[in-house]
This record gives C-alpha cells, structure tokens and sequence, in this order.
C-alpha cells in the first residue's frame, strides 16, 4: 500500500518538475523515486496487511511482483534519454505516466476484491492508451493509441460484465468468499456463473495478448514509440499474468473443470501463433511483438499447471523474459534512431561497429529462445516443469518444446544480421553511459540468473 501512495506522489511531484524544463535532472529524480518505492516495497516482505476493508492486500505474492515490475521499470528507464534526444521532448509528462501506470499494475497484483483488480486495469490501460499515441507526429503511433483504445475498450466491456455476472451468481466481488461459494457446492455452478467465467478470462487475455485476443498487439506494438513498446510488453504482461493466475488460484480454483479446457485452447492457440507469426517477420520490432505473445503462451502453461509450482515458474519466467526484453528493445531503440528502421536489415554489421550492442542483443536473443547459460533457458525449464506435474499434460510440453525450437530461427535472424552480414553503415551508434552500464548490467543478470537460478527461484 506504501508503494502505491508513494508512486501516486511522485507522479504528481513530476508534473510539478516539468515546469523546470531540465532535461538532465528528470531521469536521476525518477529513478531516485522508483530506488526508493523499490526498498520500500521490500520492507513489507513477510508482513501481510490488508486494506480498505479487505480490499487490498499486500503479501509476498504482491511484494515479489511488484518488485519485478519497478526493477523493469529502473531497468528500461536510461534509455529514454535517446527518445528525448530523437524527439527533443521534455519527458516529465511520460515519466509520471509511467509511475500512474505502475500504481494501476500493483493494484492488479496486490487486490482482494475484483473490483479492485478492475481498477487497476483501468488505470494501467488508460495510461497506455495515452502512452501509446504519444508521438503525435507519426500516424503510425496515432493508429496503435486508437486501435489499443478501441479494442480496449471493447474488451473491458466484456471484462466488467464477466464481473456483473460472477457477482449476481455469488453475491460477492471477494475474491476468498467466491471462491467458497464454489466449494459449497463442488464447483458446480449455474450458467449464469460460467458466462461470467469464460468472459472474465477472454477479458484478461486480451491484456495479456493471449491469442485469438491478440490481434491488436503487433500494430500497436510496432506504431508505439519503443521506449513505451518495452514497457508495455514486461510490466503490463507480468501485471496481467500475476492478477490472473491470483484470481484462477484464489476465486475460481473449485472450478478448474470448468475453465481448464477453454484456458489449454486459448494457451495452444497462444503458442502457435505467437511463435509462427514471428518466424515470417521482416520487422524485428514486429518480430518482439509476436514474439511477447508466444510468451504469454509460456506463462500460460503455468497457471493451466495449477500447482505449488506455478507460482514460482511465473515468477521466475517473468523476470527473465522482462530484463531480455528491456535489452532487446532498448537496443533496437538506438539501431531505430540512428539507422532509419526496425527491420533485421538494420542489424547489419552491427558487431562491427558497435560490439557491446551487438553482444547484449544476442545474450537477449538466446534468453528469449532459452539458451542455457541464460535465465530464459531456466525460465522455460520451471514452466515445463510445473506442467509436467499432471503427466496427462505432457502433449503440452511436447508442442510448447517444438514451438521453442521455431522461436530459435526467428531469434538467430538478429544474431546473423549482426555478425554475418556486411554493416549498412560504418558509423558507431552512440550511445549514452547510463544506458550502457544499464545494458550490461541486464546482460549479467541474465548470464547470473542462467548459472545460478537458485538465487531468486525458491523466493516464493
């Protein structure tokens, strides 16, 4: 709850700073003020509170994520200093959207109450759609903020009568007294209930770009300005991932007959499209974006795993796949600038002229394909091993390992356009010290995490 009252402060602090118009003391005063909602949020780590009439509460679940999402936001921060200087823009308005956006995702990992989880959504989204269209001089940011807005819309509608629903045949929003309604009568609800269900899930999909809800994610990935793409496809995904797998686990858990099989379609679905959408890219940026859905599938398969391994895989996953993301976009941010494109053409040469971000793009490359040596490799190896639980699940394994294996062609595009083709240009990109030092700190986090998983995994 402090985490949430100090980033709702500091937001609007920001707006105030932004009168300075000073391009250097925006970024060091954010990321002071995420250093210390980061600290404070840890110090609530095995205090369990409740608020707002058990509302809210914070507990390990809701600190380990949130961690995972400020740290995301520290990380992908520095390189919004190239965003200002390719847009020349003061960011004072954007950072304190961020920081809103952020007490709407903590909201969602931390509630009691689905109306709370719904406010957090709201307030996470609203702030995208406005993050979304931020650069108001492209039409291709002015279509990805209208499309994001409209669909979101559309599916929040959907969303907030699931919710209707699921209390008219409750008599509750608490997530725990829901929960018990079900178990009185051994899950088997009426239809009332299982509309509202399977409309609860198809709204929360759509969050977390699960197919066939996915189909607004590459445009507005690709239309949105990259520095807002990286947020939106780690800490908007791990937010969505987190308050869903809490809300199957804590008020729908009677009911896993009843939502299991439409969850495995959608998981399925995920997968293949994710991972055979991204292998016919040309576009790396549109590549991520298939890419981030093929993720959502991975973390999926957890939450259909539905046991005391599940939360810590999508822990884990969510933390590795967001440093490999922060990376690869906040690379792509600058080969974007400084070479006129986001297609793989624009890697060419790249381990030529510029080696850090040439070897930085590839230890995120194989994070995301889960190489060993790297957090994604331990990342897919919790997940598979959470599913592998119920042996009747092993098809899944099957199908998500052969999909993994496509996700290794469209990886390797990059790392053989910057080291096996000739360099388009032979001038160095620039690149700023805090975003380098940012870049190889992410790269040794994910190398760490690859050698020794153990250091957060058994957290939760």
């Amino acid at each position: 709850m402090t985490s949430i009252i100090l980033l709702s402060l500091f937001g609007i602090v920001n707006l105030f700073l932004g009168f300075l118009k000073s391009k250097r003391i925006m970024l060091p005063i954010v990321l002071l003020f995420l250093i210390v909602v980061f600290g404070v949020n840890l110090l609530s780590w095995n205090n369990t509170q409740s608020y707002f009439s058990n509302m809210l509460t914070v507990d390990n679940f809701s600190v380990a994520f949130t961690g995972i999402m400020v740290l995301t936001t520290l990380l992908l921060l520095p390189f919004s200093q190239s965003y200002i200087e390719a847009k020349d823009e003061n960011l004072a308005e954007y950072y304190s959207l961020l920081l809103f956006s952020l007490v709407g995702a903590i909201m969602m990992v931390s509630f009691e109450n689905i109306i709370t989880l719904f406010i957090g959504i709201e307030i996470l989204s609203i702030a995208m759609y406005v993050l979304a269209g931020s650069d108001k001089k492209s039409l291709r940011s002015n279509e990805a903020a209208l499309k994001y807005f409209l669909m979101g819309s559309f599916f929040t509608g959907i969303l907030l009568f699931g919710i209707v629903l699921v209390y008219g045949a409750t008599g509750t929003f608490n997530i725990t007294e829901i929960g018990a309604a079900q178990a009185a009568t051994d899950g088997l609800m009426s239809n009332m209930f299982t509309l509202g269900l399977l409309m609860m899930i198809i709204g929360i999909s759509f969050k977390i770009s699960a197919a066939p809800f996915h189909f607004w994610t590459p445009d507005v990935y690709e239309g949105t300005p990259t520095l807002f793409t990286s947020f939106m496809s780690t800490v908007v995904k791990t937010a969505g991932v987190a308050a869903f797998y809490k809300l199957m686990f804590a008020a729908f858990a009677a009911s896993y007959a009843t939502w299991f099989p439409t969850l495995i379609a959608i998981t399925v679905l995920t997968l293949v499209v994710g991972n055979i959408g991204a292998a016919v890219q040309k576009s790396a940026k549109r590549m991520l974006a298939y890419s981030s859905i093929s993720h959502a599938g991975y973390l999926l398969m957890s939450l259909i795993a539905f046991n005391e391994r599940s939360e810590a895989s999508i822990f884990f996953y969510s933390l590795a796949y967001s440093a490999a993301t922060v990376a690869a976009f906040g690379v792509l941010q600058y080969v974007e600038n400084n070479r006129g494109g986001k297609n793989f053409e624009h890697f060419n040469g790249l381990a030529k002229t510029n080696p850090l971000l040439a070897f930085v793009m590839t230890v995120s490359m194989l994070s995301l394909a889960g190489i060993p040596l790297t957090a994604g490799f331990f990342g897919k190896f919790f997940v598979f091993a959470s599913v592998l639980e119920d042996t009747n699940l092993m098809w899944l394994v099957v199908i998500a390992v052969i999909l993994a294996a496509v996700g290794i062609y469209y990886y390797f595009k990059v790392v053989i356009a910057m080291y096996m083709q000739p360099a388009v240009s032979d001038e160095k990109i620039e690149v700023s010290s805090s975003a380098s030092f940012m870049l190889i700190f992410i790269t040794v986090l994910t190398i760490l995490l690859g050698i020794a998983p153990a250091l957060v995994s058994d957290i939760l």
